[in-house]
C-alpha cells in the first residue's frame, strides 16, 4: 500500500486569508499617536495564530490586516500581538 505524503498547510497562501503585515516601530508609534490609544487598547491577535507565526511577529508588535470589500474597497484593521 502506497503512503501519501502529508502536505504542510501554508496559511498565508490560502485564498480566504487576508493580507497580514507587521508594522515597523515607526509606523506603530504613528498609528498609536494618530488614534490617541496605547497598545493594550487594540484588539488582540494571538502569537500562536498561523498567520502571525508566518510573519515572525512577537508580543507587542502591531499587525495590519488588509481586507477587500466589494462595497468599501480595501479596509485596514489593526491588531496587537499577545501571548494570551
Amino acid at each position: 500500500m502506497a503512503r501519501r505524503k502529508k502536505k504542510k498547510f501554508i496559511a498565508k497562501k490560502h485564498t480566504l486569508m487576508p493580507k497580514h503585515v507587521k508594522l515597523s516601530e515607526k509606523d506603530k508609534k504613528s498609528l498609536l499617536e494618530k488614534y490617541h490609544i496605547n497598545l493594550k487598547e487594540l484588539p488582540k491577535i494571538l502569537a500562536t495564530d498561523p498567520a502571525i507565526q508566518a510573519l515572525g511577529a512577537k508580543s507587542g508588535d502591531v499587525i495590519k490586516i488588509v481586507r477587500h470589500s466589494p462595497t468599501a474597497g480595501e479596509i485596514n484593521f489593526y491588531r496587537g500581538v499577545a501571548n494570551e
